[in-house]
């Protein structure tokens, strides 16, 4: 939220935490950790003395969602094991029944966030990428057995 607001209000000036947070009611202490890392991963520069701030380390079209991401260490994941680990989440140390379905759903997030920009995000260009299915593209396989019915 933070970076989206602040490409979608900076017009190449720096920014302050303070009006980030401020505007996205963040916590400016949470803020100055992110941005902390967000630096660290090459993603904005630091702007210091009056009129200082921060802004963006290189073009909001070469940013992409999942460089944020990667940037503060989180990760999206919807297994509770360790990804692409060989031991699995059961007590026993099994992989669970769903664990490839739930693995594979964390690779289709990764590589759709790989896909979305920050500029996209500010365009409003992530709407429809894979809203397809939803508006018509393909019926939903529910839809399509009741149609035969």
């Amino acid at each position: 939220m933070a970076m989206a607001d602040m490409a979608s209000r900076s017009d190449g000036k720096p920014m302050t935490l303070a009006e980030i947070a401020k505007q996205q009611d963040i916590s400016l202490s949470y803020l100055e950790q992110l941005f902390a890392m967000l630096r660290r991963g090459g993603l904005v520069k630091s702007v210091r003395g009056p009129g200082g701030g921060y802004i963006f380390a290189r073009p909001i079209d070469d940013i992409r969602v999942s460089d944020v991401i990667a940037a503060v260490d989180e990760r999206i994941t919807a297994v509770r094991c360790e990804p692409g680990a060989s031991k699995g989440c059961m007590p026993c140390g099994a992989r669970c029944i769903t664990h490839d379905l739930w693995e594979e759903l964390s690779n289709h997030i990764h590589l759709f966030l790989s896909s979305v920009t920050l500029a996209d995000v500010v365009n409003r260009k992530v709407l429809g990428r894979s809203g397809y299915l939803m508006q018509g593209g393909l019926p939903h396989p529910r839809q399509k057995a009741m149609a035969s019915d």
